[in-house]
């Protein structure tokens, strides 16, 4: 019995390692890691927020909940802070916080502002894939 649980804990243990993410990976935006996930052809989400924002505040748990969904185990999630990414928002012509942004590769596919309802940002994030 106790080489069973041993060996079960060995392959779980196994399994975590290289079973692929279930999830979007979140990371702070990048300049580099944007152009490398575009040239991959991945699925890309962007979050522009604001820690002082009520919308981002209110999105946050919904791109979040889309994130985790299995569809997007491929994609990436990148966050750009409005208040210190200056350079990030001319880059994609970003004029608000709470802005989210969906594309798959190079192609923008879509993109709101001040959304909050959960049915339209998983709408808008999933048009990544």
């Amino acid at each position: 019995m106790h080489r069973r649980t041993l060996l079960a804990i060995a392959t779980g243990t196994l399994l975590l390692k290289v079973a692929p993410a279930a999830a979007a990976v979140r990371q702070p935006f990048t300049a580099a890691g944007f152009e490398a996930a575009q040239a991959a052809g991945l699925p890309i989400l962007i979050e522009v927020f604001a820690d002082w924002c009520p919308t981002c505040q209110a999105q946050k748990p919904h791109v979040a909940a889309v994130a985790a969904d299995p569809r997007m185990r491929e994609a990436v999630l990148f966050t750009i802070d409005f208040d210190s990414q200056k350079d990030a928002l001319r880059q994609l012509r970003v004029r608000t916080q709470s802005t989210l942004i969906a594309f798959r590769g190079r192609e923008e596919r879509g993109r709101a502002v001040g959304i909050t309802a959960p049915d339209a940002i998983r709408d808008l994030l999933l048009r990544a894939l």
